[in-house]
C-alpha cells in the first residue's frame, strides 16, 4: 500500500461503497447511492427527487437544495456518519426520443446524479473499479438503508444499448423500492458494472396487480450499465482523476518532484515530519512514526491524490517558498493535482453556502464577466460544476516575468464577491489573500483582478435584473401551439407550467402567457414590465408570438402580448449548433454598450457572411434590411449560429422597412424596449408605424432552459 495508507479497512467489501440517500424532511430511506470519488456520489435523479419530496420523475435540475447522505464510517465497524450534499450535475429521466417521460412508464433514459458531499478529507473511502457489463455477469445490489442483509444477488440477463435487466434468485432479498441508485457489484471483476434504476412487477389488465401464481413470480429488474453511465459523464467531465492510474517512473513530474522532494526535505526526519501533516490534511494514515517515507513514495502519493500537491506547497510556502514553487512547477505537467487543498476547497464551499441565493444564481453570470473568452462549459451551470470547472483551468494570463498568474477561479471569487453583502464580500476576500499566498501570487496581481470585479459589479447593479417569463412555442398541427411557460425573477427559470401535453389556438395561447404574467409581482423599484422571452426552433423565428391577442368577449381590453409587454426571440438550437462559437457569443454581450451594428440590406451568401463575423468580435448587433424569404432567413440564421447576441429584422417589409430604419436610432441594450414601443404605435396608427419587427435576443447573462427536441427539461 506505500506509506501513505487509507483510512478504510483493506477487506474487498463491497457494502463500504453503498451510500445512503436520505429524505430531507424525516430521514427515512429515499435510495441507494455508491462512492464515485473522493468527494462525489453516484445514484439516480429520481432518488434525489424522492428525497426532496418531489415528484419521482420531476426533471427540473434541484439547484441549491441539500440532500442528507449517509456514509460507512471508514473507523469503525458497523458504523456510519451523515452529511449534507448538492447536485453538481444533473441528467433528469427522459423518454426513449428525448423529453418527458409518459405517465405509466416503466423505463426511460438518463436519470443520473452526481452529488457533491460535504465530507471531511478522507471522509468518503477510495472509489471502487468500473468495468463495462456484460450479459452473465453475477452482481449484488444494496437497500439504501444500508444493512448487509439486504444484499441481492442478481444476474445480467440482456443488455439493450442504455439499458440492462437483471433476473434474481428465487431466494433471498428481491430487488424493490429503496434499491435505487446502488452499484451493481460484480463480484468476479470485483467491480461496479452499473447501477439499478427501477424494477418489474407482474400486472394484470389495465395495470392492476396480478394474483400471485406459479408462473407469475418476477424478479426482473433494470439498471444503466456503467459503459452507459460513462456515455453520459464522460462529456461533462465527471470522471476525469476519479480513479488515477499508477504513477509512471518516465512521467517527467514524477521525477521532478522527486527532485524537488530530495532538495526540499532532505534529511529523513523533516521528511516523516512533513508526511505526517500531509497525511492528516489529506485524511490518510501515516504509514509510520517512525521510518519516514522515500521521496519516491512521497511524489507518487502527491501525483495520485488530487488535493495532495495544493496541501504540500501549503505546508511548505512560509520556511521553504523556493521549495514550495518547484514543487508546484513540477506538478502542473500532472492533471491529477487540482488547485485547492481539500482544506481550501471545504472553506470556500461553506463561505458560498452563507452567500445570499439570489447572488448564487448569478455566479454563471460573474464567470462570464470575469472569463470572458472562455469556452462552452459542458458540465452544467450548477455552482459545484463550475467551481469543478473552474479548478482545471489556467491563469488569466495577465502576467509578466517570473509573477504568476492569478487561476481563473479566484478571479471569479473576486467577481462573486462583489456581488456579495460586506460580511460576505470580506470572507471571500480573506479566503482568496491566503489560496494566493500558498501559490506565491503578487498581492498587486490579485488587487488588480479585484478591482476589475468591483467595476464590473458596479456596473451590474445599475442595470437591475428584469424579471422575465420565458415561453416555449412548439408547433401542434395547424394554427395551433403547445406552450411551456419558465419564470425567472432573477435567481434562473422556475417552470410554472404543466407538462407540454395541450395544444392552443393563438388566441388561447396568448391568454394562457397573460394568466402568467398576471400572477407575476414586480419589485415596487423596478416599474419595467416583465421581458416576454418565445423560445422557438429555427422554423419558428418568423411565427407572429407579439400579435397574439387573448380575444375574450368578456374582457375590455383585447391583451395583444407584443403591444403590453417587451417581447423577443430566442432559438437556442442555432445558438448552441456549433459550440465553437458560444464563447464568441458571451464575448460580443460583454461588449453590448460599445460594440458595433452591421445592416446588411442586399441579399448575402452565406459564406461571405460568414467570413465577414466569425472573428469580427465587436459586432453585436445585426439588422436583416432584406425582403422576405429564404434568403432573409438564411441571413438571421446565420447570424444567430455564429453568436451574434442581437438580430433584428422586419417579418413582413418587401422594401426598406421602416421598423429597421426607425430602430437603427435606439441603444442596443434598449431595443427590447424600443420594439415594444414601436409595436404599440403600429397598434394605434398603422400608417406611420407599419412595419412588424422581430428582435432575436440571446442574453448571455441569464440562464434559459435546457430544450430537448419537443420537450424542455431544466438546465441552465
Amino acid at each position: 500500500m506505500g506509506w501513505f495508507r487509507s483510512r478504510w479497512d483493506s477487506s474487498r467489501n463491497p457494502a463500504r461503497y453503498v451510500v445512503c440517500i436520505r429524505r430531507a424532511d424525516d430521514g427515512k430511506a429515499a435510495g441507494a447511492g455508491f462512492v464515485l470519488g473522493s468527494d462525489t456520489v453516484l445514484t439516480c435523479a429520481h432518488v434525489v427527487n424522492a428525497a426532496l419530496g418531489r415528484d419521482m420523475l420531476d426533471t427540473r435540475a434541484p439547484g441549491v437544495d441539500e440532500v442528507p447522505v449517509e456514509v460507512p464510517d471508514g473507523e469503525t465497524h458497523g458504523g456510519s456518519r451523515q452529511y449534507l450534499a448538492r447536485v453538481a450535475h444533473w441528467i433528469p429521466p427522459r423518454a426513449q426520443g428525448g423529453g418527458a417521460v409518459g405517465a405509466g412508464s416503466s423505463e426511460w433514459l438518463g436519470d443520473l446524479a452526481v452529488l457533491r458531499v460535504d465530507a471531511p478529507a478522507g471522509g468518503l473511502p477510495p472509489g471502487p473499479r468500473h468495468t463495462a457489463m456484460t450479459v452473465g455477469h453475477q452482481a449484488d445490489a444494496w437497500h439504501g438503508g444500508g444493512r448487509a442483509s439486504t444484499v441481492a444477488r442478481l444476474t445480467v440477463a440482456a443488455l439493450h444499448g442504455p439499458l440492462a435487466y437483471l433476473d434474481g434468485e428465487p431466494t433471498g432479498m428481491a430487488v424493490g423500492p429503496g434499491y435505487s441508485g446502488s452499484p451493481l457489484w460484480c463480484r468476479e471483476e470485483q467491480a461496479v458494472v452499473g447501477l439499478v434504476v427501477g424494477h418489474f412487477l407482474p400486472e394484470g389488465g389495465a395495470g392492476a396487480p396480478l394474483a400471485l401464481g406459479f408462473q407469475s413470480v418476477i424478479r426482473r429488474s433494470w439498471a444503466v450499465p456503467w459503459q452507459a453511465v460513462e456515455d453520459e459523464l464522460r462529456p461533462l467531465g465527471v470522471l476525469d482523476g476519479v480513479r488515477p492510474g499508477p504513477v509512471e517512473p518516465d512521467d517527467p513530474a514524477y521525477e521532478l518532484l522527486v527532485e524537488a522532494v530530495e532538495e526540499a526535505l532532505s534529511t529523513g526526519s523533516e521528511r516523516g515530519d512533513c508526511a505526517r501533516r500531509l497525511a492528516r490534511l489529506c485524511g490518510v494514515a501515516p504509514g509510520s512514526d517512525v521510518v519516514p517515507p522515500s521521496p519516491e513514495e512521497f511524489a507518487a502519493f502527491v501525483l495520485t491524490h488530487p488535493r495532495a500537491l495544493a496541501a504540500l506547497t501549503g505546508i511548505l510556502r512560509r520556511d521553504a517558498p523556493r521549495a514550495a514553487d518547484r514543487i508546484l512547477a513540477a506538478g502542473a505537467l500532472s492533471r491529477t493535482p487540482r488547485l485547492l487543498s481539500a482544506a481550501e476547497d471545504t472553506e470556500l464551499r461553506k463561505l458560498l453556502r452563507a452567500v445570499p441565493p439570489a447572488v448564487l444564481g448569478r455566479f454563471p453570470e460573474a464567470v462570464r464577466a470575469a472569463l470572458p473568452h472562455l469556452a462552452a462549459r459542458p458540465g452544467g451551470d450548477t455552482v459545484d460544476a463550475l467551481l469543478d470547472h473552474l479548478e482545471g483551468l489556467p491563469g488569466d494570463g495577465r502576467a509578466s516575468g517570473d509573477e504568476r498568474r492569478v487561476p481563473a477561479l479566484l478571479r471569479v471569487i473576486e467577481y462573486v464577491g462583489a456581488l456579495c453583502p460586506d460580511t460576505q464580500r470580506a470572507r471571500l476576500r480573506i479566503w482568496a489573500d491566503g489560496v494566493a499566498r500558498r501559490l506565491g501570487i503578487d498581492r498587486a496581481a490579485l488587487g488588480e483582478r479585484r478591482y476589475d470585479a468591483q467595476e464590473w459589479a458596479r456596473s451590474a447593479r445599475g442595470r437591475a435584473v428584469r424579471i422575465r417569463v420565458l415561453v416555449q412555442v412548439t408547433e401542434a398541427g395547424r394554427n395551433r401551439h403547445r406552450l411551456r411557460i419558465w419564470c425567472d425573477e432573477g435567481t434562473g427559470p422556475r417552470q410554472v407550467s404543466a407538462e407540454s401535453v395541450t395544444s392552443y389556438t393563438a388566441s388561447e395561447a396568448a391568454r394562457e402567457v397573460l394568466r402568467v404574467l398576471d400572477s407575476l409581482t414586480p419589485p415596487a423599484e423596478d416599474e419595467r414590465p416583465p421581458l416576454v422571452e418565445v423560445l422557438v426552433d429555427r422554423g419558428g423565428l418568423n411565427l407572429p408570438v407579439d400579435e397574439w391577442a387573448a380575444r375574450d368577449p368578456a374582457e375590455l381590453v383585447p391583451g395583444v402580448l407584443g403591444v403590453e409587454f417587451p417581447l423577443v426571440v430566442h432559438c437556442p438550437e442555432l445558438l448552441r449548433r456549433n459550440g465553437r462559437f458560444v464563447s464568441r457569443w458571451r464575448t460580443r454581450w460583454n461588449r453590448l454598450d460599445s460594440g458595433k451594428a452591421l445592416v446588411v440590406s442586399e441579399p448575402t451568401d452565406r459564406d461571405a457572411l460568414y467570413s465577414r463575423l466569425v472573428n469580427q468580435l465587436d459586432t453585436v448587433r445585426v439588422s436583416v434590411d432584406v425582403p422576405p424569404g429564404p434568403p432573409r432567413d438564411r441571413i438571421v440564421q446565420t447570424c444567430l449560429a455564429l453568436g451574434i447576441p442581437v438580430v433584428m429584422w422586419d417579418r413582413r417589409a418587401d422594401g426598406p422597412a421602416h421598423s429597421v430604419r426607425h430602430m437603427a436610432e435606439i441603444a442596443t441594450r434598449e431595443l427590447p424596449d424600443g420594439v415594444h414601443s414601436y409595436r404599440a404605435n403600429a397598434q394605434a396608427n398603422p400608417p406611420e408605424f407599419p412595419g412588424r419587427p422581430v428582435l432575436a435576443w440571446a442574453d448571455a447573462d441569464r440562464a434559459v432552459p435546457r430544450l430537448h427536441l419537443s420537450e424542455p427539461q431544466e438546465g441552465p
